[in-house]
């Protein structure tokens, strides 16, 4: 039989509502990209929104939360266009908006070691939503729900709970300017031809 932790009699709330994530159940990160940017991800590694202005690359961000994450500054920190956004779970509504162009996308599978890069911020949710807050890793961790990210499915009946399940699906782990291709452990793609394709581009 499951025991509760007293926090979770205390609010009366589900076991799972409880399972905070610890680091061993980080295995890795990852980041959602175009398969046209392999090769400049390869020379440059991975850039923030800022740094990657500075040269040609093709982008899946949506324009209107691209908009909101333009306005948006880290407490404490530097704009968020200033970090590279790297998610703990790509399976997430960003990816699903994007399902039609599986076949020309591809997600890096990040190291968790960038978790303890100088200054990098954890998020408990989308990081362009109002209601999403910020924490200092790695002890950010603690006050993300494992069961809730790491979940096949964010849907709900109740319109309000899915929007919450989706906004902490979305948590993201923000590094300063660059992540660097050594940190690059791996890919997903959706086909044999995605696969071909990297190759080609110089992804080994």
């Amino acid at each position: 039989m499951r025991r509760w932790s007293p926090s979770c009699a205390r609010g009366w709330k589900k076991p799972e509502a409880c399972e905070r994530m610890k680091r061993e159940d980080v295995k890795e990160l990852h980041y959602i990209a175009p398969i046209a940017n392999v090769a400049s991800i390869v020379q440059h590694g991975l850039l923030s929104h800022n740094q990657a202005r500075k040269i040609p690359h093709c982008s899946v961000a949506m324009t209107e939360i691209q908009q909101r994450r333009t306005r948006k500054v880290v407490p404490g920190g530097r704009p968020l266009h200033d970090y590279v956004n790297l998610y703990f779970h790509a399976r997430n509504p960003m990816l699903f908006t994007r399902r039609e162009q599986h076949g020309e996308l591809f997600v890096l599978r990040i190291s968790a070691a960038v978790l303890d890069m100088p200054d990098v911020i954890i998020t408990d949710g989308n990081a362009a939503s109002d209601y999403t807050a910020f924490y200092p890793s790695p002890e950010g961790l603690l006050h993300l729900n494992s069961h809730e990210i790491f979940a096949e499915w964010w849907t709900d009946a109740n319109p309000f709970v899915e929007w919450a399940k989706k906004r902490k699906k979305c948590a993201e782990l923000l590094v300063p300017d660059m992540v660097n291709a050594e940190y690059i452990v791996g890919a997903y793609v959706s086909s044999d031809a995605a696969r071909r394709a990297m190759v080609a581009l110089g992804f080994q």
